[in-house]
């Protein structure tokens, strides 16, 4: 499989980077998700919520390379049996799904550095606070990182769906163009 994208498949690339940030948004929603719920007493307490950080920062500099490989690549054209409305729609879904992980993504770091403190990714290196402290926007930071991450996750959901409708019911290559073949 080609590392580039041609006009008929994806290239190993776009493929490894589309798995990889699905992964990494359905284990943060997860992991978000269970550690919200834990007392202060609860071993991972503390250790959750910095590796939610940390893998937050790197799917950012992961994101922000995909989204400039993705301009830089060509796209596959559409296969022969889409229709225009099915083609309008997957493009805007990609749109709406690489705006909400970049709000998530931003928001969650603008919970984290309310305070004005910086975050440690894994104790490799740190990322100091842009906005240092700024008061009532953990709150809204809070509330933009919620909601986005839910709409994210349920935008998926219904990406993944589409994806199996092709499969299964329309038997196309969609879904296995993703799977680089």
């Amino acid at each position: 499989m080609a590392i580039r994208n041609t006009s008929s498949r994806f290239g190993l690339l776009a493929v490894g980077l589309h798995w990889l940030v699905a992964l990494a948004v359905f284990g943060l929603f997860g992991l978000g998700y269970w550690m919200v719920d834990l007392s202060y007493y609860h071993d991972w307490y503390r250790r959750a919520p910095d590796i939610h950080r940390s893998i937050g920062l790197l799917l950012l500099a992961v994101m922000v390379f995909r989204l400039i490989w993705r301009l830089a690549d060509k796209v596959p054209a559409p296969l022969p049996g889409h229709t225009r409305w099915e083609v309008r729609s997957a493009h805007l879904v990609h749109g709406l799904l690489y705006v909400l992980v970049f709000v998530a993504m931003v928001s969650g770091y603008l919970i984290s550095t309310a305070d004005g403190s910086a975050i440690s990714v894994f104790g490799w290196f740190n990322v100091p606070s842009v906005t240092g402290r700024i008061k009532g926007m953990e709150e809204v930071a809070g509330t933009v990182h919620y909601w986005s991450t839910w709409a994210l996750v349920v935008l998926a959901l219904l990406h993944a769906a589409g994806a199996l409708k092709h499969h299964l019911v329309d038997r196309d290559r969609t879904l296995i163009r993703m799977f680089g073949k």
